[in-house]
Order: C-alpha cells, then structure tokens, then sequence
C-alpha cells in the first residue's frame, strides 16, 4: 500500500465532441422519424458500446454498400466517405444521410481546393483509417501520405510543383508537429491549410491530460481499440510523465495488477465515448478504495454542430444522394 494518500483526478474536457454527438444524433433521430432498419456505412464512430447500443434500436452497420439493400436508407459516418462512396449512392438511388463531422468536411474542401492548383498534398495520418480514405478521394492523384516524422526523408515530391499539407483531424498534436518540422526542412517553402485540421476536442484532450499526466502514477483512458484520439492519449499521458497509461473499453477491463502501488490514477477518455462508461470506471476505482474523484478542468468546451439538413425539416423520406 502507498504512503501517500490516494486521489483520483478527472481530466476536463472528455469525451464527446460536437462532431461525435451530432453523428450519434443523427442515427437516433434517423431510427426515430424514418424507422428500423437504418443502414450505416462503417462504424458511426470508433466506440464498441455506441455502436452495439445503436444496433440494438435497428442500426445496421455495414462495411460497403454493396451490402445496402436498393431503397434503402444509408448514413455516412462521423468520418467522411470519398466522392466515390457518393458517387457509388447515387449510381444506386440509395436515401442518404451524411453525418461527416463538420471539421472533416473542412478537411475535404482544403484537399480539393489545393487539387485545383495542381499543389501536391502530404497528408499527414493513418493508413487505412477511414477518415484517410475518404479525405485522399477527394484528390488521389495530389495526396501522398506520410504516418510520422520517420517517412518524410522517403517522400518523392516534385521540386517544380508548390507542396501543402494536410492532416488527419485526431492525431497526436506533439507529433503532428514533429512531422511539419520535418517536412518544412525539406521544402521550407510548404504551404498552410487556412487553420489547423487537428480537431479542437483532440487538441483539447491532450492539453487536459498533459496537464495531469506527470501527477499520476496511473492514467486510465476509456475508449475503443480503433479510437485513433483514444490511443493517442494513452501516448500523451506517458509522454507527460504519467507512471503508466492503459486503455479501457468499459470498468470491466480495469486489471487489479495495475492498481499495485498506486496512489494517485488519472482518468479521460477518447472523443466518441459516452460520459456513463467514465463514471463506471470512477464507480468502480472507489470501491476498490480510492476517494471521490476530483475534476481538473482545462477549458470550457461549448461548440455545437447542426443535424444534417434532412432531419432538421418536416421532410419525411431524404431523397437519393445527388437529388
């Protein structure tokens, strides 16, 4: 047993942002106005209990829509899709909803407009992440993509042409950085985006973690395994000075030889995770002895995002993509 009293810190902000509620939104009020089934193009967002909550009111998560029935209804998810997914709706007269985080659009619009002046593109991001997919069809013959700082002496860029880059909206602030730094060695002259493309919840919940990483002998982030800002802030709580971070989809998860020797614990969690799986995680670590938690607040978050146009009018059925 430590010597020290233990305590048990909230990080704030957490959990959901303006992008994720109003994409879980707009399943719910989808099953409500237009009823079951609701089909939905990947996972609406990268958390296991949304999504198994979602199926159980009618929510059929599809991988492709080739797996959509014809006349069916389809939302797009928080993540964004490519021209072609549209394209491939439209073809189809699939009924679409599209539930794209507002500050992924913005990553799209930023990708086609510097396609229209024959810029390349570093995207800085994941391979294979669906927000990567759908923000490299917008431009595919302008996008090359670079996963870390370490990838950028590899690049084979055109010296005549003008460079920009771009990123995915839930990677590692710290990193992010790190690869621009690299990238602005090999062409200083790399242009901006007009404004950061790292979302504010992911920016905001790395600051909030950094803040009481080096105070805690544990961190404990509650997220999914497929979470990108989710396993990111496991990286940032180590980075920060925390003792040790682990992940956790839900209470259950919680490993008892984590809690040897601990004194102080640290808890946040990823951007798509409802607050209810946190509070079991705290319910959970004070019974097992530590105090109620105390919330350490960063900032305030206020931004909110409106529902697709569909489910904002008395419009009944939403009309195939394209119409």
């Amino acid at each position: 047993m430590p010597d020290q009293p233990r305590k048990l810190i909230l990080a704030a902000p957490r959990g959901y942002c303006a992008g994720v509620d109003r994409a879980v939104v707009t399943v719910e009020k989808a099953l409500e106005r237009y009823g079951a089934p609701v089909y939905v193009r990947k996972q609406i967002v990268h958390n296991r209990h949304v999504v198994e909550d979602l199926m159980a009111r009618g929510a059929v998560f599809v991988d492709d829509l080739d797996e959509v029935p014809d006349d069916a209804l389809v939302v797009f998810s928080a993540h964004g899709v490519s021209p072609q997914v549209k394209q491939e709706a439209q073809r189809r007269g699939l009924r679409t909803i599209d539930a794209t985080c507002p500050l992924v659009t913005k990553v799209h619009h930023e990708a086609r407009r510097f396609a229209t002046d024959d810029t390349q593109i570093v995207l800085i991001g994941h391979a294979g992440h669906e927000e990567v997919e759908g923000t490299t069809g917008e431009a595919p013959e302008h996008i090359t993509l670079v996963q870390g700082p370490e990838e950028v002496a590899d690049l084979e860029l055109d010296p005549q042409r003008p460079v920009s880059w771009l990123s995915q909206t839930t990677l590692s602030v710290d990193e992010t950085a790190q690869t621009l730094d690299r990238l602005r060695q090999l062409r200083p002259d790399l242009l901006d985006p007009p404004s950061d493309d790292i979302c504010y919840a992911t920016s905001n919940r790395q600051y909030a973690i950094t803040q009481i990483g080096a105070h805690c002998d544990l961190v404990i982030v509650v997220g999914s395994a497929n979470s990108s800002n989710t396993g990111r802030l496991v990286d940032v709580a180590v980075a920060a000075g925390a003792g040790a971070a682990h992940r956790v989809d839900d209470a259950a998860e919680i490993d008892d030889s984590w809690l040897d020797g601990v004194a102080t614990i640290g808890v946040t969690s990823g951007a798509s995770v409802p607050e209810q799986l946190v509070q079991d995680v705290l319910a959970v670590l004070e019974a097992k002895g530590w105090p109620p938690a105390v919330e350490e607040s960063l900032i305030e978050e206020s931004m909110t995002f409106a529902l697709p146009p569909q489910l904002r009018s008395r419009r009944t059925r939403p009309a195939a993509t394209g119409a």
